[in-house]
């Protein structure tokens, strides 16, 4: 991070793009500690929240969802412009999310077969990320975020320190939670061996497989975990859906989905 001094009480904005708001719950499910980061900063635009003013000049700014819209690439440029850091928060903001499922389909035929006027709908033909489009000064993934980490990154910045994300797999926690693994015992298509920790291994600690919420982890081996999804009797095609779900469009999920459509 650039030398960088942030005012005592930094004023700070959270703006929605296409999404379901579950990021920004995330500040709301501080609760009381919400009121305790009030203190430290002062909230100008969150209109889940109550304040609503998109175009003050803000010192950071929060952004939730991909971009679909071509009115969406201008707002995001203005909202850049407006601030002095960044930050995109969720799946949809930094990869895509479950909106990027529609990339390199035929979306126009989408459209016509889910909108009765579906001349009434402007859309691109693909949804992107805010990196996308726009510098970004740092990333939250996860689909939703947890509280924990909005709290961490602005403590970090208030504190002059770069805000540092876990780059460990899902593994990692488990095996701190010493949970059976739902891959090797459960020969589950669990994305965990390929996907960032930040969600404490919520899906293996019930038993389930994990679905890759929080992204790539860091030095990913996707095509050993591909091979072993096929030893489990799954096509190609199906080991594709795995990678290609939530955080299909960041890469290495990229490249594995491509790989495996070629062996489709």
């Amino acid at each position: 991070m650039r030398n960088l001094i942030l005012p005592s009480k930094p004023h700070i904005a959270i703006h929605k793009f296409a999404s379901c708001d579950g990021c920004q719950l995330a500040f709301l499910n501080l609760g009381p500690a919400l009121l305790t980061l009030t203190e430290r900063v002062e909230i100008v635009h969150f209109a889940e929240a109550g304040p609503v003013e998109p175009e003050a000049r803000v010192d950071i700014a929060f952004v939730e969802g991909s971009i679909s819209t071509a009115h969406d690439i201008a707002r995001i440029k203005h909202i850049r412009a407006g601030c002095t850091l960044l930050v995109s928060i969720g799946a949809c903001a930094t990869s895509g999310g479950i909106q990027a499922l529609k990339n390199g389909q035929d979306v126009a035929a989408w459209t016509r077969a889910i909108y009765a006027q579906a001349n009434l709908i402007e859309t691109l033909t693909s949804s992107d990320s805010v990196d996308s489009h726009v510098k970004v000064d740092f990333e939250l993934w996860g689909c939703p975020i947890g509280s924990d980490q909005i709290v961490g990154l602005i403590t970090a910045l208030l504190l002059g320190v770069a805000p540092e994300a876990s780059n460990d797999s899902v593994c990692m926690a488990c095996k701190q939670r010493g949970l059976v693994c739902v891959l090797v015992s459960g020969q589950q298509p669990c994305m965990g061996p390929v996907t960032r920790t930040g969600c404490g291994a919520l899906c293996p600690a019930v038993g389930r497989a994990c679905y890759g919420c929080f992204g790539p982890a860091n030095q990913v081996n996707h095509r050993s975990l591909a091979l072993c999804f096929g030893r489990f009797g799954m096509t190609p095609t199906q080991v594709a859906e795995r990678f290609n779900f939530i955080n299909g469009q960041a890469e290495p999920f990229a490249d594995a989905v491509s790989e495996l459509q070629e062996l489709s």
